[in-house]
């Protein structure tokens, strides 16, 4: 194939389609790091429940669709990549500067993000604030390669395209950019599942829910089935403590309620247990607060997290006793865990062992 094929033709049709998808990917991403990190402003509702699953599922997707159109886009610049002289201008420096950050940062948030979603961490790093930081970088390097290009852009945008072996380009960019989500999305569309092959997460496990982390590797096996458990919640200075038996002669609460993880990969499964509220109601807890809840893990960063008033308050948080119509699996939290509306799967705390009101 000649390279007259490559071009503006090609690199601005790509490029605004990839474009779209870094946005969306870039937009969901913001959401899942602000609700694991929560700044002061912002509020991320209970509901609809399938919330988070949409979000982060649309991060993943669009993160993986979006590396054959990264490398179309490449191909049909890399002749220029290499244009002497480097520097023309001021503009042109702006340009190539861009591009180089840009480059760079993608290909580190896309092998990084796959190597995430496949729960692999060859690196020395801890993945989510190094991701979150260099996809602002991105972004930024982004938006700087656009304002310079937009002249060229809209040009090409607006010629008619004619040749057939740029079309085929094109039908070849959009068939990969296809086959890469649907091979990935089956981890979050159930009805995908069978055909999407690189998919980390295909809905199996114990009681028919995947499981990230074990009850071995949290290292609670023990405590977890202690006969003394009891489960504190605390309240200022009033505090009860709730065997296993006593949470089950409480009034339960059924949910069908999806487990979706920040990899990417969730799943619908159908929870019974007591209402977080009702709990908090049994210490005097006041609506509107947050609630701290804590793991009988040691060790590990999510060990504790916080559950925002909103959720607290949702008649359908619960703490969970039962899974699929089954006692909660070990690996799934038993004695008992937190279940919540539209949350990350990180934050869903397992082995509870104290919910206090902040």
């Amino acid at each position: 194939m000649s390279t007259t094929v490559r071009g503006p033709a090609i690199a601005s049709r790509v490029g605004t389609v990839l474009g779209i998808a870094i946005a969306v990917c870039f937009t969901t991403g913001l959401l899942s790091h602000w609700i694991q990190n929560p700044p002061g402003w912002f509020y991320w509702p209970a509901h609809p429940v399938w919330l988070y699953r949409v979000t982060q599922g649309a991060h993943v997707i669009t993160g993986v669709a979006s590396v054959p159109l990264l490398l179309v886009k490449l191909w049909s610049v890399f002749p220029k990549l290499f244009e002497r002289p480097i520097i023309k201008s001021p503009v042109h420096a702006a340009e190539r500067g861009s591009i180089a950050i840009l480059v760079g940062a993608m290909i580190f948030e896309l092998v990084t993000g796959i190597q995430n979603a496949a729960q692999w961490y060859p690196w020395g790093f801890f993945f989510p604030p190094i991701h979150y930081a260099v996809a602002w970088v991105a972004v930024g390097a982004l938006l700087i390669h656009i304002a310079v290009k937009i002249p060229i852009i809209r040009d090409a945008l607006g010629e008619r395209q004619t040749d057939s072996r740029r079309r085929t380009v094109l039908r070849t960019a959009w068939i990969g950019a296809g086959v890469a989500a649907v091979a990935v999305a089956g981890q979050s569309i159930p009805a995908l599942r069978k055909v999407s092959v690189i998919a980390p997460r295909s809905g199996e496990g114990p009681q028919d829910l995947p499981v990230n982390r074990t009850a071995i590797a949290a290292g609670v096996t023990d405590t977890a089935q202690a006969s003394d458990y009891q489960l504190a919640v605390v309240s200022g200075d009033v505090a009860r403590a709730f065997t296993r038996i006593e949470l089950q002669t409480m009034a339960q609460t059924k949910a069908s309620l999806p487990i979706a993880c920040v990899e990417g990969w969730s799943a619908s499964a159908n929870w019974e247990g007591v209402p977080i509220r009702s709990l908090l109601d049994s210490v005097g807890a006041p609506r509107g607060r947050d609630v701290r809840v804590t793991s009988l893990e040691r060790g590990g960063l999510y060990r504790s997290t916080t559950l925002p008033a909103n959720f607290a308050d949702d008649p359908i948080t619960l703490v969970a006793l039962r899974l699929n119509g089954k006692v909660l699996d070990l690996d799934h939290g038993y004695p008992c865990r937190l279940i919540a509306p539209a949350r990350p799967g990180v934050l869903q705390t397992k082995w509870l062992s104290r919910i206090e009101v902040l």
